[in-house]
């Protein structure tokens, strides 16, 4: 093939890409050859004797594969885990899902009347201390307090 690398090296700089991503078609490398300006280059440009190459990516699709066989469970084993005991589900993260629903289930049974604002507020202060392991504890305790009222 002829000599064109000063024609590819200033298409370059017009289509604003790297040397290595310049196209030239192969049934106009003669008028390529001719043109000196970057007039010239320009006006194949538009011609599309001259192009730039799409960029390459990295495809996602097999880490989307990967996504859906942890979505039912699979890849998940013993020695894909990283880190230590508490690192995938860190302690506080497990605190702020327990004490929400916690907080949650009083609220509703405030708002049910099945407890008044004073013991709403006892168990809030509870909860807030950790004495419930999770919301069937608290209606648990909630039963056995209620057992000792009556």
């Amino acid at each position: 093939m002829t000599d064109v690398s000063n024609q590819k090296r200033i298409s370059a700089s017009l289509l604003k890409c790297g040397v290595n991503r310049v196209w030239f078609d192969p049934e106009r490398i003669p008028d390529i050859q001719n043109a000196i300006s970057r007039d010239d280059i320009r006006e194949l440009i538009d011609d599309g004797a001259i192009r730039a190459h799409q960029v390459k990516g990295v495809s996602r699709g097999r880490a989307r594969v990967k996504i859906a066989k942890r979505a039912y469970g699979h890849c998940k084993g013993p020695g894909r885990h990283r880190g230590a005991k508490g690192a995938r589900n860190p302690r506080k993260r497990q605190w702020i899902q327990k004490i929400r629903a916690i907080r949650k289930t009083l609220v509703e049974l405030r708002d049910s009347g099945e407890i008044d604002r004073h013991m709403y507020r006892m168990l809030y202060r509870k909860a807030a201390g950790g004495q419930f392991r999770n919301v069937a504890h608290l209606r648990a305790q909630l039963e056995i307090m209620s057992g000792r009222m009556k």
